[in-house]
C-alpha cells in the first residue's frame, strides 16, 4: 500500500512555527530569464499531483516576488503593539492595523506606511485564506491589486503586511450617512480601475476567480485609484477543455452570480456577474441587500435591473446625493453595461476585457451639469436718495437711516463706544453740544 505523507503547514512556510531570531532577506530574482512557473493552491491541496511542492518551492516562489517574512516583534513594534490608536478596521480574517516600516527596520525596505492584517482564529476565515492570500497576492503584481510586502507565520500566529491604502474601502465612502457624496468621476475611475484589476486575474497565464467582489474589498488611495483586496476566497480557474469549476458555494449574499449559488459551478462570468452588482451600487448609492428599505426594494438587482435599460427611467434610479451632477450619457451606457452584467444567462454576459473598453470612453464624457439648479428670489432692488440731496440734507439722511431696516449688503459695523456715544447725544443733545465745544470739536 503506497503511504502518502502528510503535507503540514511546516512544510510550505519555512520557519512558521518557530520565532525567528534571524530576519530572513529575501532575494531578488531575474523572472525575466528564469523557468518561473506560478503556484496554484491545487499545488498544495493535492499531493498526488506532479505539482506537488516542497519547501524550497514555495520559498522560491516567494523570493522571486520580493516577500518579506516579518517577525511578530517587528511587527508588534510598527503597530505600537497592535495599539487601538492604530486599529484601522476589521474584516472576515481579522482585525487591521496601521504601521510604518523604513529600510532601519530592514536593509531594502522602502520607507512607507503599511495596514497589518491579523488572523483571527475564531474568524470567518483561516489557515487555508491565509495561505491563498500569500500565494496569490505574493506572485501577482498590478496596479489594480493590491500590494503584499510581506508576512509572517510563528506558532498559530498569521499576519499579512500590505501596502497602506488611505481611503479605505469603496463601501465606506460610497454608503457613508455624513459628509460629501462621492463625485461621479471618482466613481467611473473606481468602476474602471477595478474591472481591470479583475481583467488581469481573468487574463493571466493561470486564470484566477475572484470569487468575493464587493465594495468591501476594493480599496482606494489618495487619488481614487482602485485595487483590489482579500483574496482569501480567489480560486483557480477551469484551464484547457474545462468549462468551470466545481467548489463550494462561498461568497457575499447579494454579490454571487445566480448559477453559481444553484449549481456551485464557478466561472469567469461569476466575476462578471458581481462586477454589474457594484456598477449598480455606484450608479444607486444603494447596498446590493438592504433590509431596512421595503420589502420589494430590498434587493438591488430585483429592484432596479429591469431600470437599466430605459433612459427615461434610469433617473428614478440615479443616487439622488449626487444631485444631477452626472453626465447622463456616461450614466446610460454605465446602466446599459450593468444590465448586460447581471444577464441571467452567463454566456450573455461581457468579458472582462469587454467591460473595460466600454468603460474607458465614459471617463471623458464632458456634459455634467456646472452646477445644480438653484432657484434665486428676485429682491427688490434698495432705494436711494439722490446724490444732491444727500448732500443738502446730511442730517435728515442720517435720521432716516436709523428708522429704515439695514440692508443684507450692509457692511456697517457698530463698536461699543459708538453706540454709547450715540445713545448720549440723543438724550441730551445740549449737554453733547457744550462738550464738543470746549473740545474744540464745533
Amino acid at each position: 500500500m503506497t503511504m502518502i505523507k502528510k503535507i503540514t503547514w511546516k512544510s510550505f512556510l519555512p520557519g512558521c512555527y518557530k520565532a525567528q531570531t534571524t530576519p530572513l532577506e529575501p532575494k531578488k530574482r531575474d523572472t525575466k530569464h528564469s523557468s518561473f512557473h506560478r503556484l496554484s493552491l491545487s499545488d498544495l491541496s493535492n499531493p498526488g499531483s506532479p505539482l506537488s511542492i516542497s519547501a524550497n518551492d514555495l520559498s522560491n516562489s516567494l523570493v522571486g516576488s520580493n516577500l518579506h517574512i516579518f517577525t511578530l516583534t517587528e511587527l508588534k513594534t510598527i503597530t505600537q503593539n497592535f495599539s487601538s490608536s492604530n486599529f484601522i478596521g476589521e474584516g472576515g480574517f481579522g482585525p487591521v492595523h496601521k504601521g510604518f516600516i523604513d529600510d532601519k527596520m530592514r536593509p531594502g525596505l522602502k520607507a512607507q506606511p503599511v495596514a497589518v492584517k491579523l488572523l483571527d482564529l475564531d474568524g470567518f476565515q483561516g489557515h487555508r485564506e491565509w495561505l491563498a492570500e500569500v500565494i496569490f497576492l505574493g506572485q501577482l503584481r498590478h496596479p489594480h491589486l493590491v500590494k503584499l510586502i510581506g508576512y509572517c507565520c510563528e506558532d498559530e500566529n498569521r499576519l499579512l503586511v500590505y501596502e497602506y491604502m488611505p481611503r479605505g474601502s469603496l463601501e465606506n465612502h460610497l454608503f457613508r450617512k455624513y459628509g460629501a457624496a462621492l463625485p461621479w468621476a471618482a466613481r467611473m475611475k473606481i468602476a474602471l480601475g477595478a474591472a481591470k484589476g479583475l481583467t488581469f486575474l481573468h487574463e493571466t497565464e493561470k486564470p484566477v476567480i475572484y470569487r468575493d467582489f464587493k465594495t468591501s474589498n476594493i480599496l482606494l488611495d489618495a487619488d481614487h485609484t482602485a485595487k483590489l483586496s482579500d483574496f482569501g476566497l480567489a480560486k483557480d480557474g477551469p484551464e484547457g477543455d474545462e468549462t468551470h469549476v466545481s467548489t463550494r458555494v462561498m461568497g457575499t449574499h447579494g454579490y454571487a452570480a445566480p448559477e453559481y449559488v444553484m449549481t456551485g459551478h464557478l466561472t469567469s462570468m461569476s466575476d462578471v456577474y458581481s462586477f454589474g452588482v457594484v456598477l449598480l451600487e455606484l450608479l444607486t448609492g444603494r447596498r446590493s441587500m438592504d433590509k431596512n428599505r421595503p420589502n420589494r426594494e430590498q434587493n438591488l438587482v430585483e429592484w432596479a435591473r429591469h431600470q437599466l435599460n430605459d433612459s427615461r427611467k434610469l433617473g428614478r434610479i440615479m443616487d439622488p446625493r449626487l444631485e444631477g451632477q452626472y453626465s447622463t450619457k456616461a450614466a446610460q451606457k454605465a446602466a446599459a453595461l450593468a444590465y448586460q452584467c447581471l444577464s441571467h444567462h452567463p454566456k450573455s454576459r461581457p468579458t472582462m476585457s469587454t467591460v473595460v473598453k466600454t468603460l474607458e470612453p465614459l471617463q471623458n464624457f464632458d456634459d455634467i451639469p456646472i452646477g445644480p439648479f438653484v432657484y434665486m428670489v428676485p429682491v427688490e432692488p434698495e432705494k436711494t436718495e439722490p446724490k444732491k440731496e444727500k448732500e443738502q440734507n446730511p442730517q435728515r439722511q442720517r435720521q432716516g437711516h436709523r428708522h429704515r431696516i439695514r440692508s443684507p449688503r450692509s457692511r456697517t459695523v457698530y463698536t461699543e463706544t459708538n453706540l454709547r456715544n450715540n445713545l448720549r447725544s440723543s438724550l441730551n443733545p445740549q449737554k453733547e453740544k457744550e462738550n464738543q465745544e470746549k473740545e474744540g470739536k464745533i
